[in-house]
């Protein structure tokens, strides 16, 4: 029986990339619409570290860390707006495998690594999975600002306050799970991102947009079983 998870969200870094909603609205179940603002569709790439992941009825501190990567963009159905993941790349062979089965969202196997390095955050990720289209992502990132008085309405707030996800099952079946959390502390970030084919990998060309990026130090979230739409 699946149940609701509990997940700390550590060291996030929010990349995100203006694109023509039409880009994004091909590769989208039909059910979807592309979500925007002022015009703009968007894609983010997130990395960070998940650390306690485990279900609700265990004890704090039992869980296991999840560092991971991925692909996202924002998106409405039947009236709620919500993150849809192209792809997930995580560390752990049985966290991969449990969201996989039990939550139909698409992980991939990767080798992942998060090192606190001066201050700022160091972040590694080199897909493994047998059979997946390669992904390699390295970058360092951290707090580049006081924190953000983040408004109702602001871009700020459209790109990170998300309170739940779709996915679409191997069987074609569109699934969700509601995502419970405070607010995001934000702060702007300055990032140094080396390598990033997560684009490619994903069927897009990387986006000549000037890219957002904002970073926070983490929330702990609860996640609801996934469910059908």
């Amino acid at each position: 029986m699946v149940t609701s998870l509990h997940m700390g969200w550590r060291h996030v870094l929010f990349a995100n990339w203006p694109v023509d909603p039409d880009l994004l609205d091909v590769h989208l179940p039909s059910a979807f619409s592309v979500d925007t603002y002022d015009g703009d569709a968007w894609l983010s790439v997130v990395p960070f570290t998940n650390v306690d992941v485990r279900p609700t009825w265990i004890p704090d501190g039992w869980g296991f860390p999840l560092p991971e990567l991925n692909l996202r963009t924002y998106v409405t159905h039947d009236g709620h707006d919500g993150v849809y993941f192209f792809s997930l790349d995580a560390q752990g062979i049985l966290g991969v495998i449990g969201a996989r089965l039990f939550h139909h969202l698409p992980y991939y196997y990767a080798r992942c690594s998060l090192a606190e390095v001066n201050g700022d955050v160091r972040f590694r990720s080199r897909r493994l999975h047998p059979g997946a289209r390669p992904v390699h992502f390295e970058g360092t990132y951290g707090p580049a600002s006081t924190e953000l008085d983040v408004q109702s309405g602001s871009l700020e707030e459209f790109l990170t306050e998300r309170y739940r996800y779709y996915t679409e099952a191997q069987d074609g079946s569109l699934r969700y799970a509601a995502i419970d959390h405070e607010p995001w502390p934000l702060y702007k970030a300055d990032p140094t991102i080396e390598t990033n084919t997560l684009f490619e990998a994903n069927g897009f060309g990387h986006p000549e947009t000037e890219p957002v990026h904002y970073y926070s130090p983490g929330v702990r979230t609860i996640a609801s079983p996934n469910r059908r739409v």
